[in-house]
């Protein structure tokens, strides 16, 4: 990739790999389509390829380029789920709805292994497996969310106990793990760049360097507004996640923009096999912590940390140099080639923005934290939804738009990121003591229970030497058997 693209793209390494092409033209003429979706990103490209793959008209606007912020910049891990607990949405809308969101992930997941594999995508390389690993040695908590994952919502999972987990990923602070088999993880940019490659295909006309300035979506056929021409269209798909600012305010407010961070180590040979044998993604907590993989065989790929405003992807390294010797310390130090960083937007409830605005304008966003599967999940939905009617995507209903609190929002969210680092901390400090304490009491309660077994069992006693018989005092009748007792 040339300078410019690096620039556009940023110091990652899957820029470093991927060509861009030559940028794609403006929008200079006025023009009429059944479908205008604003945002050249995962999720504004889907539904624009499967409006075009119903027979419809559909224009993209990209203000930048193709993938230029999130989804080319993420780590690529395609897993079912969402950023939210699944335990909390159960609570939140019953175990039946959650079924079927799940069900809806899981079907994100599918699209895109079937879109590599269909249009055989070059350098998006998928590698199968999604390994979520505890440092907690709370083994209830742990078989609860089998449990419910692997009985109540029917997902394909393997639960691995810590001999298993430290058997592939050797470090001493790892205890139990959720396996993924289906997941996988990809190249996001060379991802990014073959869908919308695809979605030309399917006869969607993409305008890069093209941003919307004004939108009036009242009646039938909705007005864009582009620096040098105009747009009329029947339905309207704002998919540009923090990014819609002054063109929809009362929509990118109720997103929080949150950046996050990877960067991708310098060859590290064999003793990054002797460590770390699993070749899937692994992540160590859903928001606090880290998740990684290896790329180009012996490169270690290293994402996390959380700001609220933009930082230096670069100041963030030193924080992983010492994560990754706190939890492989048989790596030693770790430098990195590329550090790079992603803006996105993440809702008050941590689940995606989907659904209609109002009539002909629908909103796909807030996909911070989910993984590349949701944005596949909601271009399906939406397009379904514009071309059939189909209202599954009511099912996102109960976390519907709530303003993110701006400013002060943003500070909350920051506070609340740095107090579950500490907690964390503070935990992983405190494991091997509790380890040690849980060990201590069980060898005392085995051992409790020994004295008890011992003082139930019955005494053997010995019989008593008996005394010397007189003869006077014991009467034999020879025609009966004696009968020999003590007084």
């Amino acid at each position: 990739m040339n300078a410019t693209d690096t620039a556009v793209y940023g110091n990652s390494w899957f820029a470093a790999q991927a060509d861009a092409g030559a940028e794609r033209a403006s929008l200079t003429h006025d023009a009429d389509v059944d479908v205008c979706v604003v945002g050249g990103g995962l999720a504004g490209l889907t539904v624009a390829r499967e409006v075009a793959r119903s027979g419809w008209s559909v224009a993209v606007l990209e203000a930048k380029r193709i993938g230029w912020n999130a989804s080319g910049r993420n780590c690529g891990f395609v897993a079912p789920g969402f950023a939210e607990d699944i335990r909390k949405i159960v609570e939140r809308v019953g175990l039946d709805h959650a079924r079927e969101l799940w069900t809806l992930s899981e079907d994100g997941v599918e699209y895109v292994r079937a879109t590599i594999r269909d249009a055989d995508m070059p350098g998006v390389d998928p590698v199968d497996g999604w390994l979520n690993v505890s440092k907690s040695d709370d083994a209830d908590a742990f078989v609860w969310l089998v449990t419910l994952l692997g009985q109540e919502l029917g997902a394909e999972i393997e639960g691995w106990p810590a001999d298993r987990v430290r058997e592939v990923l050797n470090s001493p602070g790892y205890r139990h793990a959720i396996h993924f088999p289906k997941a996988f993880h990809i190249d996001p940019l060379a991802y990014v760049l073959g869908l919308a490659a695809i979605t030309e295909q399917a006869g969607v006309r993409i305008f890069e360097n093209t941003p919307a300035l004004q939108i009036d979506p009242a009646g039938v056929r909705k007005r864009i507004v582009t620096p040098q021409a105009r747009l009329r269209a029947g339905h309207v798909v704002l998919a540009g996640n923090t990014h819609l600012g002054g063109l929809m305010p009362e929509i990118s407010e109720t997103l929080i923009p949150v950046t996050s961070f990877a960067a991708v180590s310098g060859p590290l040979g064999d003793r990054l096999s002797g460590v770390i044998s699993y070749t899937g993604a692994v992540t160590e907590a859903r928001w606090t912590d880290y998740h990684y993989c290896i790329v180009n065989g012996d490169r270690l790929m290293w994402g996390g940390g959380l700001a609220t405003w933009r930082d230096n992807p670069h100041a963030w390294t030193r924080e992983f140099r010492q994560a990754i010797a706190t939890t492989f310390p048989q790596l030693g130090d770790v430098g990195f080639d590329y550090a790079w960083s992603g803006t996105v937007g993440a809702a008050l409830h941590s689940m995606p923005q989907l659904g209609e605005v109002s009539p002909g304008l629908w909103l796909a966003s807030g996909f911070g934290a989910h993984g590349l599967n949701t944005t596949a999940m909601a271009g399906v939905l939406l397009a379904r939804a514009i071309h059939d009617g189909d209202e599954a995507w009511r099912l996102f209903s109960p976390f519907n738009l709530v303003w993110a609190g701006g400013a002060l929002g943003r500070s909350v969210v920051q506070g609340a990121y740095w107090a579950s680092r500490i907690k964390d901390s503070v935990e992983a400090r405190l494991q091997p003591h509790r380890a040690d304490l849980r060990r201590r009491r069980t060898e005392r309660r085995a051992a409790d229970r020994v004295k008890l077994e011992t003082r139930a069992e019955p005494t053997a006693v010995r019989p008593a030497e008996p005394e010397p018989i007189q003869a006077e005092a014991m009467p034999v009748h020879a025609e009966e058997p004696v009968a020999l007792r003590r007084e």
